[in-house]
């Protein structure tokens, strides 16, 4: 098998429920390796940033529901910056810039009261 050739596929599904304004009500996924029989799990929100093969360019959806309240979103974005250092560490090996980047993220925790201050 080449390094390139797909061996399988997973099918992810994101379904957007919105009110007359066109506003996120409710936000559902499934993946189809996760739950063959279609069942969708409920988020408040989600962040998805693809790279674009051709153009060379990151395109994003960012989707949050009416109820998502700012604490929640505080958290969200602390643990989405904690988690992108990390990917960051995995995909390029540099050390320094993604304990730099783990480093803003603690700062943005405890800005935001996520993280105990001095923690």
């Amino acid at each position: 098998m080449e390094a390139n050739e797909v061996a399988n596929t997973s099918a992810i599904t994101i379904k957007v429920g919105l009110d007359k304004d066109r506003v996120p009500v409710k936000i559902e996924w499934a993946a189809s390796d996760m739950h063959p029989d279609g069942q969708m799990e409920e988020c408040k929100a989600m962040a998805v940033a693809l790279f674009d093969k051709n153009h060379r360019d990151t395109l994003r959806i960012d989707l949050w529901t009416k109820e998502m309240q700012v604490q929640e979103m505080d958290r969200f974005f602390y643990q989405t910056l904690r988690s992108l250092s990390q990917t960051y560490l995995r995909a390029t090996q540099n050390k320094d810039l993604a304990e730099e980047m783990a480093k803003f993220a603690h700062y943005f925790g405890e800005k935001t009261e996520i993280v105990p201050k001095g923690s």
